[in-house]
Formats: structure tokens, C-alpha cells, sequence
């Protein structure tokens, strides 16, 4: 049996929920108050009102087998109008006339004789008919004098108030939330490599996250730059040596043992490489408007010029513009056909533009990765030799990494899946538009 939950048809955002909590209370209060104002002004007031007018309308009855006379002089004395002979009347009250209701029902109990009460053809004047011994009679008397003056007004007025109380309460907050607003937009940007200028303001407890924003914003550029001058520094330290033990071993007689100290010398080049691409990521790069389909069009140009079996897919036939990093892009996508083609015979790259996102698909015919293995693959130096071919190398286990990591930079990600085409691996780089 499904649980009921409150929480699903509450607004998903701060703005919606502060609007919410605001307005509860005040249409609350303005039912609360409009309910007891119509009980007591509409009906109480009206029902006495009413009640007083009895004694008098029992008077100008009471003068009716008096004779014409008698019934004019108590009329006027009254300052009633009163016609009798007249014509019967039909009972007409407004369904939203709540004073009219309570004055019908009144003079209904008080008047077994009271024929008809017409509240419609005259909105300021009551018409009563009574069926009197000498024949239907006729009794109009000013509205006021069994309803409240202008009950409405206070109505009107205390909605004005509301709307305008209302109206001062969603400026105020709107402005509470901007610095919010302002600080999700610098931590989203924060989060796709992006530096937004940001300065603390609003509440104490807005100044003190977005403070501790801007701090831990600050520890990782630190970070981040220590960590490249490192592997940096590191990388050139190692290369130093690398190439005077790659001459020594050249210039040796060549024979087994040195070509294979020679492979060995290369695949350390390959993986001073490879980390410091993969330390480096696109921290140097700026962000700049660039085509993607253009990008992948050159990565698979590349590609075939040295020799790999890369084709292209589905492509846009408009061209179109997003803010990326191309440098880290090609380096995604040189990672993904490389792999590919390391892994596979033919790869092929496409790109399909989503209402929300542009789709950059990397396809093989290679053996795949299972289920149970993509998010392994996905982490830094993992090598699943049981998953994928070994003919052509395991590589250094930073392909997929790098590129989840560049993708994750430009706020998308980075998913693997089965390519229907072609039967293998299918990676998608997925980039916000």
C-alpha cells in the first residue's frame, strides 16, 4: 500500500517554499477573520436589525381593517410605503446575498401572512407582500434599515491589506533569496571549472556559507595548482633521466634484453604522460564557444591519418555553438578512440544534440565491459584485463577517468553502456548545453 506523502506536492525549490510558509498563514487569517466578520455582521447583526422592524410592520398591519386612512397615517408614521390594494410578489434573493437570505428567513417566521420577498428588483429597497383580509398588500421600506451600511467595505479593505502586506513580503524575500541564488550560481559554476565573482551578502547565515564557500573554493585552486606543479616537476625530473637512459640503451648492441629495456623505457614515458594529462585535467583552460561536432569531426580526422579504424556517425546538420573547453574535449575524445581501437577493430564517433544536452557517442566492436565492472572502469588506474582484450595492450587505466573527469568539469557526465551497432562498448559523453 502506497504511503502518503505531504512532501511530493510541496514546491521543490527555497523560493516556492519560503512563498508557501509566508502565504499559509495569511489566507488563513483572512479566512479565519472573513468567516467570523459574515457571522457576525452578515447574520447576527442582521437577524436584530431585522427582529426591529417586526413590531413596526405588526403596527401597519394592525392598521389595515382600519380603513384606507388609518393604514396611510400609520405608513407615514412609520415612514414605511405601503399599497393595498397590490400585486402578489414572487420570492427573488441573490444566492450570494447572505444579509437578504437572513432577512427572508427573519420576517418568514415572524409573518405566517408574508407572501413574497423581493431583494432583486432594487437592490437598496425590501418588497414584502402580505395577504391581508382586504386583500394582497404591498411594503417596501429603505434596505438599511434591516442591513448593516456598506458591510462589504471592510472586506475589501482587509483584502487590500493582504494583497498588499503580500506583495511588500515577496519583494522582501526575493531579496533575502538572491544571495542564495547568487551562491548556487558561483558553487555550480565552481563545479564546471568555472570562476564566478563572489562576494558575501544577506543574512548572517547566508555571509557565513558563502565565506565558507569562498575558503574551500580557495583550498582546492590550491590544490589543484600544487598538484600540477608537482607531477609537473616530477614529470620533467623523470624525463631527464628516462632520455639519457633511452640514449645509453640505444647506442648498447641491440639484441632481447635491450628492446625489451627499451619497451620499458617507452611505457614509462607513456605513463609520465598519461598522469600528468590526467592531473592536469583542463585547469589551464578557459572556457570559449566552439562547436562540438567540429571537435569530434578533427579528433576522427586524427585519428584516421594515424592509422585508426575510426569512422563517423550521426552528426548535426546545423552547426552549433556551446561554451567548452576544446583542448580537454579533443583529449576526452582521443582517450574514448583510442580505447576504442586499442580494444576493438572499428570505432565510431557521433554526435546527436538533446533538448537539454549535446550527446557525444564513442562505439566499438570490441568486447565490452559488463554490468557489474562500468563503475570500476570509471576510476583512476583501473584495469579490467578480464573484461577487455589484451592483444593490443591494457594501457595505463586513466582513458575513461580523464574523460569522466573532463566531463564532469563542463557539468555533464560520462556514461557507459552496450553499443547496439556495433556490439561493444558504448560511451556517451553527455555535455549540458
Amino acid at each position: 500500500m502506497t504511503q502518503f506523502s505531504i512532501k511530493r506536492y510541496l514546491p521543490r525549490s527555497l523560493y516556492g517554499r519560503a512563498a508557501l510558509i509566508l502565504l499559509v498563514p495569511i489566507i488563513t487569517i483572512q479566512l479565519v477573520v472573513s468567516f467570523a466578520f459574515i457571522q457576525r455582521l452578515y447574520e447576527d447583526v442582521t437577524v436584530q436589525m431585522t427582529q426591529n422592524m417586526v413590531p413596526q410592520l405588526e403596527l401597519l398591519l394592525d392598521a389595515v381593517p382600519n380603513g384606507e386612512g388609518a393604514l396611510s397615517e400609520a405608513a407615514d408614521t412609520l415612514q414605511l410605503g405601503a399599497n393595498l390594494p397590490a400585486e402578489a410578489l414572487k420570492e427573488r434573493v441573490r444566492f450570494y446575498d447572505l444579509s437578504g437570505r437572513a432577512v427572508r428567513d427573519t420576517l418568514q417566521s415572524s409573518f405566517p401572512a408574508l407572501t413574497g420577498v423581493d431583494l432583486v428588483e432594487n437592490r437598496k429597497v425590501v418588497r414584502l407582500a402580505f395577504d391581508t383580509p382586504q386583500g394582497m398588500m404591498q411594503v417596501s421600506f429603505p434596505r438599511s434599515r434591516v442591513s448593516a451600511r456598506n458591510p462589504h467595505q471592510l472586506l475589501v479593505l482587509m483584502l487590500a491589506t493582504g494583497a498588499l502586506m503580500t506583495l511588500i513580503a515577496y519583494l522582501f524575500l526575493r531579496n533575502q533569496l538572491k544571495p542564495i541564488r547568487r551562491l548556487a550560481t558561483a558553487a555550480e559554476a565552481f563545479g564546471k571549472g568555472q570562476i564566478v565573482p563572489y562576494h558575501p551578502s544577506g543574512a548572517n547565515e547566508v555571509r557565513s556559507a558563502g565565506g565558507a564557500f569562498l575558503n574551500m573554493r580557495s583550498r582546492i585552486e590550491r590544490q589543484t595548482q600544487q598538484r600540477t606543479l608537482m607531477l609537473s616537476g616530477v614529470s620533467h625530473d623523470l624525463r631527464t633521466p628516462l632520455t639519457r637512459l633511452k640514449l645509453g640503451l640505444s647506442m648498447q648492441p641491440q639484441d632481447a634484453d635491450t628492446d625489451a629495456l627499451l619497451g620499458d623505457v617507452g611505457e614509462m614515458e607513456n605513463l609520465i604522460s598519461a598522469f600528468l594529462d590526467f592531473a592536469r585535467a583542463d585547469a589551464t583552460e578557459e572556457l570559449e564557444p566552439c562547436d562540438p561536432a567540429d571537435l569530434v569531426r578533427e579528433v576522427a580526422a586524427n585519428a584516421q591519418r594515424a592509422g585508426q579504424a575510426v569512422t563517423l556517425g550521426t552528426m548535426p546538420e546545423e552547426p552549433g555553438e556551446m561554451k567548452l573547453r576544446p583542448m580537454a574535449i579533443k583529449r576526452a575524445l582521443e582517450n574514448l578512440a583510442g580505447n576504442a581501437t586499442r580494444y576493438g577493430t572499428n570505432a565510431r564517433l557521433s554526435v546527436e544534440v538533446l533538448e537539454t544536452a549535446v550527446r557525444i557517442r564513442v562505439e566499438d566492436d570490441g568486447p565490452g565491459i559488463p554490468d557489474d565492472k562500468r563503475e570500476e572502469a570509471l576510476k583512476p588506474f583501473a584495469r579490467l584485463d578480464a573484461a577487455r582484450n589484451q592483444n593490443k595492450g591494457s594501457g595505463v587505466g586513466l582513458g575513461l577517468a580523464i574523460a569522466a573527469d573532463i566531463a564532469r568539469s563542463h557539468g555533464g557526465t560520462l556514461r557507459l553502456g552496450e553499443s547496439e551497432a556495433l556490439g561493444g562498448l558504448c560511451v556517451d559523453l553527455v555535455l549540458p548545453r
